[in-house]
């Protein structure tokens, strides 16, 4: 699938949906995407712990962001995300946002939109996806699942 087709395949999810930004790629289509056009990057909105702990996505590092939308260990909102995604981002970037299981991530690239980011798009399931019937993660969907590159626990 070209460029183009999964940026269109992105924005008639986002309209079917009614999302408020560009729109949302599967795990694989964001692989594709950062494979293909080196201007496309992908901002990791876990905390640091997570990342430290859990895994990271293994992409070429000037594609590769990291902004938390929460802050480890107190749980609060990162009052600075914006400010940090500004030093990090342009807002004519394709701007890919990665989180847990895919919430965090809607919520980031929907703040982003507000504050004229033109091109942000939500990485469906997340990094490690939702918990199978047993509590476990990466068994069910998201970017381990899929088994693209990545590194860690």
């Amino acid at each position: 699938m070209s460029h183009q087709d999964i940026l269109a395949a992105a924005a008639d999810r986002a309209s079917a949906g009614q999302l408020p930004y560009r729109g949302a790629v599967t795990p694989q289509e964001a692989l594709a995407l950062i494979e293909g056009n080196a201007a496309v990057k992908l901002v990791d909105v876990r905390t640091r712990a997570e990342r430290d702990w859990v895994g990271i996505v293994q992409i070429p590092a000037g594609q590769h962001l990291a902004v938390q939308w929460n802050l480890y260990p107190e749980g609060k909102p990162n009052a600075l995300f914006l400010e940090q995604l500004k030093e990090v981002a342009n807002p004519d970037d394709i701007l890919l946002f990665l989180c847990r299981s895919g919430v965090r991530s809607k919520h980031a690239a929907k703040l982003a939109t507000d504050h004229g980011f033109g091109q942000c798009f939500d990485i469906l399931e997340g990094f490690e996806g939702n918990k199978d019937a047993a509590g476990h993660r990466k068994t069910v969907e998201g970017w381990c699942k899929a088994g693209l590159p990545w590194v860690g626990a």
